[in-house]
């Protein structure tokens, strides 16, 4: 594809910046929605150029609209067509794939966003946001945590100072005492020392690919413009100043969780080797040393608890600001305690052999309790802030947030209880010479079974309810399609395809279920493991031969499944690396995913939106401010919230001279249900407001897009009716071949589409004035004059 900006002189291009256009100048700028597309199908033309843009992100024309601006008047009707392609931001090179590693980072930053709306009560609001954060940081504790079990406890603890199993692995006999003959390492606090190289890396991988992803994403700073009295009291937040630039709170969670990831390494290798020194006989120093090192890693772990409560996003503005030294110090403090504690437990002692399990019950059971609490009074603080102010369209009234962070936090535990499972079985072949992990881990993998069986009874259910739909819709179809030759089978196809879409509003109810059994198989896990400090298999032994073969059962079934779904993200993982139509595939789960601010986890996938939304802000306010022109933001899918969001990150000066077409929209059916706070009625009746107009298309097949339903008569003026899908039940003249069902494709094949385009472009009012500083020398771009 060449690029426009090459092709032009740098004279012309000059000129187009600052030259006034015709009034008849009209742009439909294009935003392609999940999973992305290419500039010559969006454009429909083989022959593209890059108007402006990089290989990430960039704005398309075709070849022949290069320079349309300056021959509005020879153009043939309708306006100048331009795509965004914005897909490289979520699907480009193989690292992507990797992500798939950060899927219960990426699911807990959800969560924040899904707090109701709330006015007034901004105490309730920010203690929102802070249980968030500490649910997150309690995620990444437990990864390290998962590491420092497979590494320090499976490995180094238990294998190798098993005889049995450090013969069956070589790489492991210089750790081993017999093996090794006593040799250097063989000492149980070098081993622990060494291996802790292993969460060690890990920690500093994720720092690694966050501070990347800040540089990236974050650093793209949105237009600014003169504040407006419009603005003052704003119905959603999208439209701040600061909401797309979250630098300075994404540097700050990135230093803690840092930090929290060394410290975890430290306490993990410190505690062994203090705890050894505290027993009768055991020297004096190195145990007044335990004391004080302990109680520095204390002390570091109440400052960053802390830096995580501090402080929270600041939208209100674009903050600058980066707390350097508190960046900068907090992570390098906690690798110095690291290293404090690896040359304590480095130390020679006599007699310390290592015997049994590493302490990661208790670990593991406070890292459980601790999740379980936040999810709970995180639970109570969203049921106040939705009564205070009541959706009814709310997901799960007001719980949404709530419930994700739940599956969040089951995420984490499954992945981190089936790397442990599986190293364990692959480590002790024989499942007799170790004592394996931490027996919660266990208990976790044995309620996946039961939590399975409910899962399989909703999808029982869903299947019903679908049959059900597909009923009532297919006398609906016939009524429709009055006058057509009957086709059972074509009937029953379209009936099918519009209950199939129906679905999606079951989703706040399959997730609830899903939520609250997760919630109670959780606690009954922790509290079985604690009572009994025994497997399920062992703790059921001389009771009920049915529960006694139950418990075995659910154990062996549930140890198998974690360790098959860890395989299985390995494998995807690994094959999305290579194949970039599964990297395609993997791209369109960030899309839904990393829409929005890392607001709540810094490892978390980064945000695209802080790319995007700039990028069609300034395109947007510079373009009408050049042509004075017409413009229409056509959004479909993903690309129609990008649009709103975008035209709310607007001034309101300039926000009043574009319009709105979005078809196949999820911003009403899935933002606006499950981020009320942000997508809600009074957030886009503001938006239908603020915009010259705008319209709406959706299909009962479609399912994603829906209609916004504003309340009172503004509904009708922003929706149109739903299309037909298929435009032609049978074969006609206009349509000899039988017309496909679209679903969530192909909008503009619908005459609909060029109708409702025409209609917004003839609203649009056609003569606006050129600005005032136009061409003027320092003229600030970013400043939109009325």
């Amino acid at each position: 594809m060449e690029s426009a900006q090459r092709r032009r002189p740098a004279e012309a291009a000059e000129g187009f910046a600052t030259r006034p256009g015709e009034s008849g100048t009209a742009l439909e700028l294009l935003v392609h929605g999940v999973g992305g597309t290419t500039p010559e199908e969006m454009l429909d033309d083989p022959r593209t150029v890059r108007i402006t843009g990089d290989d990430t992100a960039a704005m398309f024309r075709r070849a022949d609209d290069a320079d349309a601006e300056r021959h509005s008047a020879e153009r043939r009707d309708g306006p100048v067509p331009e795509a965004y392609v914005w897909c490289n931001l979520t699907s480009g090179n193989g690292t992507r794939a990797l992500w798939l590693l950060l899927l219960p980072f990426m699911v807990v930053n959800l969560a924040h966003w899904m707090r109701p709306t709330a006015r007034g009560r901004r105490r309730a609001v920010r203690l929102y946001g802070l249980l968030v954060r500490l649910a997150g940081l309690s995620l990444t504790v437990l990864l390290v945590a998962a590491a420092c079990e497979v590494a320090l406890d499976l490995a180094a603890w238990q294998c190798a100072g098993t005889h049995a199993c450090a013969e069956r692995h070589s790489w492991l006999g210089f750790l081993s005492p017999e093996l090794s003959d006593g040799g250097w390492w063989s000492l149980p606090g070098r081993r622990l020392a060494l291996a802790a190289v292993v969460p060690t890396a890990l920690t500093g991988l994720l720092w690694f690919l966050s501070l990347r992803t800040w540089s990236a994403y974050e650093s793209q700073q949105p237009m600014t413009h003169d504040a407006e009295p419009e603005e003052e009291g704003g119905r959603t937040a999208l439209g701040r100043p600061g909401f797309w630039y979250g630098r300075r709170l994404v540097a700050r969670l990135r230093a803690a969780h840092t930090a929290a990831g060394l410290l975890t390494v430290a306490t993990a290798v410190g505690s062994a080797a203090a705890r050894q020194d505290r027993e009768p006989g055991g020297p004096a120093a190195l145990a007044v040393l335990g004391v004080l090192l302990e109680a520095a890693l204390a002390v570091g772990a109440c400052v960053v608890v802390w830096v995580v409560c501090r402080r929270g996003r600041a939208e209100r503005r674009l903050d600058d600001g980066l707390d350097r030294r508190l960046v900068r110090y907090l992570p390098l403090t906690a690798a110095a305690l690291l290293a404090l504690s690896l040359l304590y437990a480095g130390w020679e002692r006599t007699g310390w052999e290592s015997a049994g399990r590493l302490p990661g019950d208790a670990t593991f059971g406070a890292l459980a309790l601790a999740q379980g609490l936040l999810v709970i009074v995180l639970a109570v603080v969203a049921h106040s802030l939705h009564r205070s102010d009541p959706d009814r369209r709310a997901a799960i009234r007001g719980l949404a947030g709530p419930a994700v962070a739940m599956l969040a936090c089951a995420l984490g535990g499954v992945m981190s209880g089936g790397v442990s499972q599986r190293v364990s079985d692959w480590l002790d072949g024989t499942g007799t010479s170790m004592p394996g992990p931490p027996v919660l881990l266990t208990w976790q993998a044995s309620v996946i079974p039961p939590l399975l069986v409910v899962v399989l009874v909703l999808c029982g259910w869903l299947a019903r309810r679908a049959w059900r739909i597909a009923r009532a819709q297919s006398a609906a179809v016939e009524r429709e399609y009055a006058g057509e030759t009957g086709d059972p089978g074509r009937t029953r196809r379209i009936a099918s395809v519009r209950a199939m879409a129906a679905l999606t509003d079951r989703g706040p109810r399959i997730l609830a279920v899903t939520s609250t059994a997760t919630l109670l198989l959780g606690a009954g896990a922790l509290a079985g493991a604690l009572a009994t400090d025994k497997t399920p298999g062992e703790a059921a032994h001389g009771s009920y031969a049915v529960v006694h073969g139950a418990a075995e059962t659910a154990q062996a079934l549930g140890s198998w499944l974690i360790g098959l779904g860890f395989i299985l993200l390995v494998t995807w993982g690994r094959r999305a690396y290579k194949d970039p139509s599964a990297r395609r595939t993997i791209g369109i789960l960030w899309d839904v995913g990393t829409f929005w601010p890392r607001a709540a986890h810094p490892f978390a996938p980064p945000c695209y939106a802080e790319r995007a939304v700039p990028d069609l802000t300034w395109r947007i306010a510079t373009w009408t401010r050049a042509t004075g022109g017409r413009l229409v933001i056509s959004g479909h899918s993903q690309g129609s919230v990008l649009a709103a969001a975008a035209a709310w990150q607007l001034a309101p000066s300039t926000r009043r001279r574009v319009a709105l077409l979005t078809y196949g929209s999820p911003l009403e059916r899935l933002y606006g249900r499950w981020f009320p706070a942000h997508f809600g009625p009074d957030a886009l009746s503001s938006l239908h407001e603020e915009v010259d107009c705008w319209r709406n298309l959706h299909r009962l097949t479609d399912p994603i897009g829906g209609p916004m339903r504003l309340p009172g008569d503004r509904g009708p003026d922003v929706d149109r009716p739903a299309l037909k899908d298929p435009l032609a039940y049978g074969r006609t003249e206009a349509h000899p071949l039988p017309a496909p069902i679209l679903g969530h494709s192909d909008y503009q094949a619908d005459p609909a589409f060029a109708e409702e385009r025409r209609r917004l472009l003839a609203r649009l009012r056609p003569d606006v004035p050129a600005p005032r500083h136009t061409g003027e020398p320092g003229a600030d771009p970013g400043v939109v004059s009325a």
